[in-house]
């Protein structure tokens, strides 16, 4: 799922290779999708982007912006795949949208359970959209402790850590997955109750969610996501679904997987006690 680590990479990535290319046209869903949500009628899509050159391009959140000329932009949500394509290559089979440009390479963006392709002019206004782009990211210096506490002292303190920090978007782009290896290097089991949690504890969390994320963003995000080019991340998750029965790092037992807040989580039960 993109998430901060692969929004940022992804964002760069495409700023790197699109910035100057014209779009030809809009071609639509191959495999109409009910979870794919578009910001109007897509047919419509081609009208708005045709002739449009791209000026630049951004990750925010858990959002992906290809920002073009006459203030028009096409946004990527959670849930939602996009891979740059060389001139000349065939369109795959199956997609929620193709974007090809005037030199013929071209964009394919897919979506698996749920996804957001939003094209627009102006601005947009979808309140989680909106929040992501004007949200401060862990990954800025402004996000300080005083910042992170401020999170903390929002909510009531029978909630459980991971519903502090991957749900309602309290922190754009932090979501389930990257959360796992967060709380694995703090020591905090997913379920463990706020309430519980000391301040010194508190501080280490702090320091756990702003290097697990810097480190998975360095390294073009994790290994169970893709990029731009839909290559896997280099950084190797902890907990993930590829480590899953695995022993833990740390102390050698056995990782677990198991059903929670309508997801999964995976923890070491020696080292996240609850």
């Amino acid at each position: 799922m993109l998430e901060i680590p692969e929004s940022k990479t992804i964002g760069i990535q495409a700023d790197s290779i699109l910035v100057g290319k014209q779009i030809s046209e809009v071609i639509q869903a191959s495999s109409p999708h009910k979870f794919a949500w578009y910001n109007g009628d897509p047919a419509k899509y081609n009208d708005l982007l045709k002739d449009r050159i791209i000026t630049g391009c951004r990750g925010h959140g858990a959002y992906v912006d290809i920002l073009c000329d006459e203030n028009v932009t096409i946004a990527i949500g959670d849930g939602t795949n996009i891979k740059y394509y060389p001139a000349f290559e065939e369109h795959p089979k199956k997609h929620q949208l193709i974007v090809v440009f005037k030199d013929r390479s071209f964009l394919v963006f897919t979506v698996a359970m749920y996804g957001a392709i939003f094209a627009y002019k102006g601005q947009f206004d979808n309140p989680y959209y909106r929040g992501s782009l004007n949200s401060i990211s862990p990954l800025q210096d402004d996000f300080d402790f005083s910042f992170f506490n401020g999170i903390f002292n929002s909510v009531k303190k029978d909630m459980s850590i991971k519903a502090l920090l991957a749900t309602e978007q309290r922190i754009p782009g932090l979501g389930n997955g990257v959360l796992q290896d967060i709380l694995f290097n703090a020591g905090i089991h997913p379920k463990k109750k706020i309430s519980t949690i000391t301040d010194l504890a508190k501080e280490d969390l702090f320091h756990s969610l702003k290097v697990t994320l810097r480190s998975m963003t360095e390294k073009g995000g994790r290994d169970t996501e893709k990029d731009f080019y839909g290559n896997f991340g280099r950084y190797s998750t902890i907990l993930s679904k590829k480590t899953v029965n695995k022993p833990c790092p740390n102390c050698g037992n056995t990782i677990v997987k198991e059903p929670y807040m309508g997801g999964s989580i995976y923890y070491c039960p020696t080292c996240q006690t609850l």
